[in-house]
């Protein structure tokens, strides 16, 4: 038997913020593919990723996640970067945008200070790692028997990913994954983490 939800019910007011979660989610991906393809016709845009311990280099940390190093590593990007972003997205858009731009900053500063003199790292591999930690982690603030399942299920796809992107590899930044992954975890901590209640003395 259909159902209908009433005007003003919970989902029905849900709905349209969690569309905007998934907008942002692919406008995010879509903006990496132009940003790539206009690499690869004219403009030497991956200069402006992370540079270490450089101050002209800090602005990277915005730019870095958008930049990729041909578009074998954007492929292999965007396709997690969708699927956990997107269920992110189910929070809302300003769930999905906070978890986001803390993975970002933590993810980047943390790369800027430890990452090896003269390289520049590029990619969304640390926001990526940002947001399966984030849902592998976030359970264990909430106590929500959804967030542990779903952490769960990110486990069994994403574990062997993430324990292999911390091996330091020539050519790859375990210091984005690592500090991404850190971002991911304090933007559980952040968001979810019960407070006590309080009560008047």
């Amino acid at each position: 038997m259909a159902s209908t939800l009433a005007p003003g019910s919970s989902l029905d007011r849900h709905a349209p913020d969690q569309r905007q979660g998934l907008i942002f989610v692919g406008t995010m991906a879509a903006l990496m593919w132009v940003v790539e393809i206009l690499d690869a016709i004219a403009f030497n845009l991956d200069q402006y990723g992370i540079e270490p311990r450089d101050v002209d280099g800090l602005p990277g940390i915005a730019f870095a996640p958008f930049l990729h190093a041909g578009f074998g590593h954007l492929i292999g990007n965007t396709i997690p970067f969708l699927f956990l972003g997107a269920v992110i997205a189910v929070g809302g858009l300003a769930r999905v945008a906070l978890v986001t731009a803390i993975i970002a900053v933590i993810g980047g500063l943390g790369t800027w200070l430890v990452a090896p003199e003269g390289s520049v790292t590029i990619g969304a591999s640390g926001i990526v790692f940002g947001y399966a930690t984030y849902l592998l982690t976030r359970g264990l603030f909430s106590r929500s028997l959804w967030h542990l399942g779903v952490g769960l299920v990110v486990l069994l796809v994403y574990g062997t990913t993430l324990l292999f992107g911390l091996v330091p590899t020539p050519g790859v930044s375990w210091q984005g994954h690592f500090f991404g992954g850190v971002g991911g975890i304090v933007a559980a901590r952040w968001i979810h983490a019960r407070r006590p209640a309080r009560s008047a003395a």
